[in-house]
């Protein structure tokens, strides 16, 4: 990650699960992410669209997938 805004440890695989469906099977934008992790688990980084990609990188990472190909992207 080129940013400080997330460390990839603090992600879970049940986060990973969440943010993909956000991401994935919502259509939500890195904005709309990171503002839901926000909502549901507290940070303050709100609808920071920089922090929205990095949990997307996170969470691909995290599942095995590639965060720059279909669908993350």
């Amino acid at each position: 990650m080129t940013h400080d805004s997330l460390d990839p440890a603090t992600i879970t695989p049940e986060m990973a699960a969440q943010i993909r469906r956000w991401r994935c099977d919502e259509d939500y934008s890195w904005r709309a992410v990171a503002q839901a992790a926000c909502e549901l688990w507290g940070s303050e980084q709100g609808s920071n669209q920089i922090f929205g990609r990095d949990l997307c990188v996170a969470a691909a990472k995290l599942l095995g997938e590639n965060p720059c190909q279909e669908p993350w992207n």
